[in-house]
């Protein structure tokens, strides 16, 4: 499993054959507009946390792009079926066996609305096994006890965190997290791309550290291999 990071909490997924994109904000971005081009991504599903424009404002034209299917609360996969895309609706609590592996939805704090101001459902994260190997993609959230579910249910290799504070967890509450879900080795994300997010990056690494745990803060367009 292969992730390669395109800016804020957007990631591309390879598993084998099959591309998986999460939260795709970049034409947008200032930090990844000018270093992605979203039409030469290839994806055959876009997992989407929720409905804020720095999360699903790429997803229509990659999907249209690529035919991909969109996978979410029903709310939003209803918003992208009205518009012609293949759609996997979802909700907390349930799993579906796709082709590249098993994706459980589960319970995020944080809001949900489209940018236009209606109802996004609620927020979710995602807990991906494919291949042997398990990710935990919590998407916006703040540090929730639900997070304490997860490894009652399965060992992750990964977890995906938010760590620019402000909107989401911080540094501090993502290291409570990464307790929470039994995992020491966490890929930061939602970070540095707006004024309110801008973090210490070598300070947030030694506070894990500090900790026997790893913080990984990818540039855009690096990528890691589990």
């Amino acid at each position: 499993m292969k992730i390669t990071f395109l800016g804020h909490n957007t990631l591309l997924i390879t598993i084998e054959e099959k591309q998986v994109l999460i939260d795709p904000f970049i034409s947008g971005n200032p930090l990844s507009k000018d270093i992605i081009d979203i039409n030469e991504i290839k994806a055959d599903y876009i997992l989407l946390t929720h409905a804020h424009q720095d999360h699903i404002l790429d997803a229509e034209a990659i999907a249209k792009n690529n035919n991909a299917t969109i996978v979410s609360n029903f709310e939003i996969t209803s918003n992208y079926e009205k518009k012609g895309i293949k759609v996997h609706p979802m909700n907390h609590g349930g799993k579906w066996n796709f082709d590249f592996g098993t994706v459980r939805y589960v319970n995020a704090i944080h809001t949900s609305s489209f940018p236009d101001g209606s109802y996004g459902g609620q927020p979710g994260g995602f807990v991906v096994e494919a291949n042997g190997k398990v990710i935990y993609i919590a998407g916006d959230t703040a540090l929730t006890m639900d997070m304490k579910l997860i490894p009652m249910q399965t060992t992750l290799d990964l977890a995906i965190l938010p760590v620019g504070d402000n909107f989401t967890m911080g540094v501090d509450d993502a290291i409570i997290a990464s307790d929470f879900v039994a995992c020491d080795k966490v890929l930061g994300v939602h970070y540095d791309t707006f004024g309110y997010i801008v973090i210490d990056k070598e300070e947030a690494k030694e506070k894990f550290a500090s900790k026997n745990k790893e913080l990984i803060l990818l540039e855009i367009g690096q990528d890691i291999t589990i």
